[in-house]
């Protein structure tokens, strides 16, 4: 595979820092941008000595004018903690964001990857979500600013592919969970995690019978290259993993698995909070020949030790 310069936004973050680990095992050059508002230097401190990897501090609300040939768009808050905690400079991060690396990737020809979300459907009333479907988002509401501002980058990616024919990819990324999560972020897998092994109790939202789908990171980081590298489809296309498990059950694997004996406690379910979130994976498995293997319950094993690290560092 020839050697090529990937700029990662985001790349501090917990996707972002595993991408940078597999294009440094590829063999490529890696710019490594973030503003570490959620992205942490631990995540990619092992890196900052290779030949092959920088590290660059900057807001992706700004033009960026580097030499380039890969683009993986990854910087935005992707934890309703963190996007709600400032709105609109979420939303900015998403559209502006979007805007800055397109006219970079329309400058220097270069191919350019968007991290979208499963969120751009909602409260998904087709289930499970393919990628015709258009979603039922509310426009106005608390989540609106992550979900809709990545609707709107997913807008401006295919404009300014048929306006100006820019090379660009789009994935939509399903509730993915693995070691370098951040432990406050607020996702179920990393709020459970955390909560079993400090004995405290664990929060479940509604009647915990709402449902996740559950993506181990290295599938996913798998599916996201195999996207980039192709050169038959555009997207936008699902990743995730299509077994679907619930709330409760997922906080029942958490307890067997760390021997914890935290309690469950039930609490009033957030404004617009999905009830149902599954993928369809038909296009991906057709076009990428690709699809999850990793369980979640080895999956969880992996996240588990690495939380164990951190909280009792």
């Amino acid at each position: 595979m020839m050697a090529r310069t990937t700029l990662i936004t985001g790349g501090a973050g917990f996707l972002g820092s595993h991408l940078c680990d597999r294009m440094i095992a590829d063999g490529h050059d890696v710019l490594c941008v973030d503003n570490f508002y959620t992205g942490s230097k631990d995540n990619i401190r092992h890196l900052l000595g290779h030949k092959r990897f920088e590290l660059l501090r900057h807001d992706v609300w700004l033009p960026l004018y580097v030499e380039v040939d890969r683009i993986y768009n990854l910087a935005c808050p992707a934890s309703p903690v963190h996007y709600q905690n400032d709105p609109s400079s979420t939303t900015k991060t998403s559209v502006l964001g979007a805007i800055n690396m397109l006219g970079l990737a329309k400058r220097k020809r270069a191919r350019i990857l968007q991290a979208s979300t499963s969120e751009v459907y909602g409260d998904p009333q087709v289930h499970p979500q393919r990628e015709d479907y258009w979603g039922h988002v509310n426009p106005i509401g608390p989540r609106a600013c992550y979900d809709e501002g990545k609707r709107c980058a997913e807008t401006l990616f295919f404009d300014y592919h048929r306006q100006s024919a820019v090379d660009i990819r789009v994935v939509r990324i399903f509730n993915t969970y693995g070691p370098r999560m951040h432990p406050n972020d607020g996702r179920v897998v990393s709020n459970f995690i955390v909560q079993a092994l400090r004995g405290d109790p664990i929060t479940l939202y509604g009647d915990g019978q709402q449902t996740r789908s559950f993506c181990y990171v290295d599938d996913l980081i798998e599916g996201m290259v195999r996207m980039m590298n192709q050169t038959k489809e555009i997207g936008p296309m699902n990743l995730g993993n299509p077994a679907e498990f619930t709330i409760r059950e997922l906080a029942e694997l958490v307890l067997r698995l760390t021997e914890s004996k935290s309690e469950l406690v039930f609490r009033p379910l957030p404004a617009d909070d999905p009830v149902r979130r599954q993928p369809d994976i038909a296009k991906a498995r057709a076009a990428l020949e690709w699809e999850p293997t990793v369980s979640l319950h080895d999956g969880l094993k992996e996240t588990i030790a690495y939380f164990k690290k951190v909280i009792f560092a």
